[in-house]
């Protein structure tokens, strides 16, 4: 028997985000996809028995879970610093830079690690991150160059980015995310639509009130003369540092109401927002992907996106895109953006369509698929 080691402790994180969504969703798919022969085991941290019972429950099918010595934080730095002997050998696969990074040889050690690098927001916008979180994603990707088999990204876009700040040589493959499993719309809709008090048309977009993410100019952007007018929802944190939505919509001087900060929301009520917004924003500076962007499309709702380079790969020609180019002038080109999609419906219906098709391209059990095929090919 063949086994193929994930390690999934994003899962249970405090924070799962993205990557804890990306671990599970794929990590269950290896599961299903897993060739005559081959199974699937978990790597975690050392935590508590409910934790465990989670992973568990979370992905049936799961061979075992191995449980570390060390708690998530201790983990990390005992792995930035090559301490990796507890997890052993074989074919290990890290959706993240979480990962044990030791010198092996492949062919006699019969081990292999591939370990993934969603973004270089590291480098890009440090300032987003905490100096810990920086150190750490920097010391982990100078092991990744040293002792990782191969490295996966998620868009091209990245795997071109990567080129300028390390060399990873022919490593570097890419295998995209998809739409989670878990993003269905409750039974009753219009009542919990209501429940939610949703207005019957309004902007939706998703992501933290910080410099990165592009709220500030999207929030601005509706204070302008002749923009829409519409509510905002956000989805996500409330804020970051000592930015707030409410002082940003006040200084654009928006009515008190007029944007929601609906901080965290279970994936039903996601699900239920992105179907029924008239038109989804996401005007990010830099993503590694954009799921919020895909999950938008899956939905056929109408997409305004900025040109982040990994945004316009995976939107292909199914959103309404915004040059960055000149900030100063980028919240008015959104606004823009914004009245051109709700004022043309013949232009909302192709893009209704060609999100449809353009979600489709996506899929969990393809990119499992090639995650066995990467670690076959080594």
């Amino acid at each position: 028997m063949t086994t193929l080691r994930v390690i999934v402790d994003q899962m249970i994180a405090a924070v799962p985000g993205g990557i804890g969504r990306y671990t599970e969703e794929l990590t269950r798919q290896l599961i299903l996809t897993a060739p005559a022969d081959c199974d699937v085991e978990g790597i975690v941290s050392a935590s508590s028995p409910d934790k465990y019972d989670s992973i568990l429950a979370r992905l049936p099918g799961l061979a075992s879970l191995h449980k570390t010595t060390l708690p998530r934080r201790e983990l990390a730095a005992a792995w930035q610093l090559g301490l990796t002997a507890s997890t052993g050998g074989g074919m290990v696969h890290a959706p993240s830079l979480l990962a044990p990074l030791r010198k092996h040889d492949r062919v006699r050690d019969r081990t292999q690690v591939a370990v993934t690098i969603h973004d270089v927001v590291p480098w890009t916008h440090p300032e987003t991150l905490t100096p810990r979180g920086v150190t750490w994603h920097k010391a982990m990707t100078k092991r990744a160059r040293k002792h990782a088999d191969v490295i996966v990204v998620p868009t091209h876009a990245v795997a071109e980015a990567l080129t300028n700040i390390i060399d990873f040589g022919d490593r570097v493959r890419v295998i995209g995310g998809a739409v989670s499993s878990t993003l269905e719309l409750p039974l009753d809709a219009d009542a919990r639509a209501a429940e939610l008090g949703l207005p019957s048309e309004f902007i939706l977009t998703v992501g933290t009130l910080e410099p990165r993410k592009g709220l500030t100019p999207l929030i601005t952007g509706l204070g302008l003369p002749g923009a829409p007018d519409l509510p905002l929802l956000i989805v996500g944190p409330q804020g970051w540092g000592d930015l707030d939505v409410a002082a940003v919509a006040d200084e654009a001087g928006l009515p008190e109401g007029r944007v929601r900060a609906l901080g965290f929301v279970s994936d039903s009520d996601l699900a239920l927002m992105l179907s029924r917004a008239t038109v989804f924003v996401y005007p990010s500076q830099a993503e590694g992907f954009g799921l919020p962007l895909l999950e938008a499309l899956s939905f056929g709702t109408p997409v305004v996106h900025s040109d982040a380079p990994a945004l316009v790969e995976v939107a292909g020609d199914a959103g309404y895109v915004v040059a960055l180019e000149d900030a100063a002038g980028y919240p008015e080109r959104l606004t823009a953006a914004i009245s051109t999609v709700l004022g043309d419906q013949a232009l909302t219906a192709r893009m209704r369509l060609h999100g449809l098709d353009r979600s489709r391209a996506y899929s969990w059990r393809d990119s499992a698929e090639q995650v066995w095929q990467l670690h076959a090919d080594l």
